[in-house]
């Protein structure tokens, strides 16, 4: 999620100058709390991967949802250890932003967690999620193991199968590997900064085109 004017134009005037994308949260930095996992008492901890366009739009998403730890923000699937957002925004990284999914599976089902990730994006979409576009912005889900790997490939499937969507599904499935954490001021962004992301996924977009493509079960996030 770059500067607008790089990334979304064109954008209504009013709202390309209220935002400035990753850069502007770099230079205005605050402090969050991410529950180390290893701090949860009696928890029956499972670790779910999604990718789908900006990692902040992904991690609200799971922020609050019953079961679920912590979401955390970073970057997946590249060949580059220890990669910095500058580093994955070239795009020559081969990482892409993810949200890691610390979850309760006796709460919350890693089912469920799919049709939440399912729902908050257009599924078709090659190369991004509605303005954010480019190789780290990926729609695809890892899999930590055959299980999710199976569960996974079968919601895609009967996606495909529905006869829902005229083109083809775009989200890849592909084993987990390492995983980075984002920078700070990344982490829990849509809580610390909620106007600020309000009028970036406004001016995005982003729920225009959920609302086209599932209606009344596109996933709103709190």
């Amino acid at each position: 999620m770059r500067s607008i004017f790089i990334r979304c134009a064109p954008i209504a005037a009013m709202l390309a100058l209220a935002f400035t994308g990753h850069a502007f949260a770099a230079a205005t930095p605050s402090a969050t709390t991410i529950t180390p996992i290893t701090t949860v008492p009696g928890a029956n901890l499972a670790i779910a991967t999604f990718a789908g366009g900006c990692f902040w739009t992904m991690e609200h998403a799971f922020d609050d949802v019953p079961g679920v730890i912590v979401a955390i923000s970073g970057y997946s699937g590249g060949h580059v250890k220890n990669p910095s957002y500058e580093d994955v925004s070239t795009g020559t990284t081969g990482h892409v932003e993810t949200v890691e999914v610390h979850y309760d599976p006796a709460k919350v089902t890693y089912t469920k967690l799919m049709d939440i990730y399912w729902h908050d994006i257009d599924p078709t979409q090659v190369g991004g999620q509605a303005c954010d576009t480019g190789d780290e912005y990926r729609s695809m889900i890892f899999t930590h193991d055959a299980t999710q790997m199976k569960q996974a490939q079968a919601y895609k499937d009967a996606l495909q199968r529905s006869g829902a969507f005229k083109q083809p599904i775009a989200v890849k499935i592909v084993a987990a590997g390492p995983f980075y954490p984002a920078e700070e001021y990344h982490q829990q962004f849509t809580k610390k900064n909620p106007e600020y992301y309000n009028r970036y996924r406004v001016g995005c977009g982003r729920d225009g085109r959920l609302q086209a493509i599932w209606g009344a079960q596109a996933h709103r996030s709190a």
